[in-house]
């Protein structure tokens, strides 16, 4: 009758893996799941818990870095909000100075302003964002190349 807590704990195990998203509470399951195959064969509860010890060592020594490695874990992540429209290239709306102006990025108009002082950036001038500073786009022109 034992196998039976071990099968309630695995579900639990598993629950709590969905929550955590971490792949230990799994391992954990797995361990679970193999002390309730051999409690079903009848074995005595100190060859579960050994089995359970087992099973869920190996998983968290074998299987575990290979599936976080599997997952992308290790892979950078994707650049997301403000940091995803650094290097993106812009349309001059209005004159972009040292201190004002406007751009269209993405679709939208964002305030905007030179990298460099003294720099003027006519309307219609395809420019490259530098940094995102609060809610202003700090722009560069972009070089012209000649094919």
């Amino acid at each position: 009758m034992a196998w039976l807590w071990w099968l309630g704990a695995a579900l639990v195990l598993g629950v709590v893996e969905m929550l955590t998203v971490d792949l230990i509470f799994l391992m954990f399951a797995g361990g679970a799941l193999a002390a309730t195959g051999v409690g079903l064969l009848g074995a005595p509860f100190w060859a579960q818990i050994l089995t359970f010890s087992v099973v869920s060592t190996i998983l968290l020594a074998a299987v575990r870095p290979w599936a976080l490695r599997r997952m992308g874990r290790n892979a950078p992540g994707e650049l997301t909000n403000v940091a995803a429209h650094v290097g993106r290239t812009a349309e001059v709306v209005t004159d972009v100075t040292d201190r004002a102006g406007r751009v269209k990025l993405v679709g939208e108009v964002w305030s905007a302003r030179a990298a460099e002082p003294g720099l003027v950036l006519p309307t219609g001038t395809t420019v490259r964002v530098v940094r995102i500073e609060g809610a202003t786009a700090v722009v560069a022109p972009v070089p012209v190349t000649l094919s």
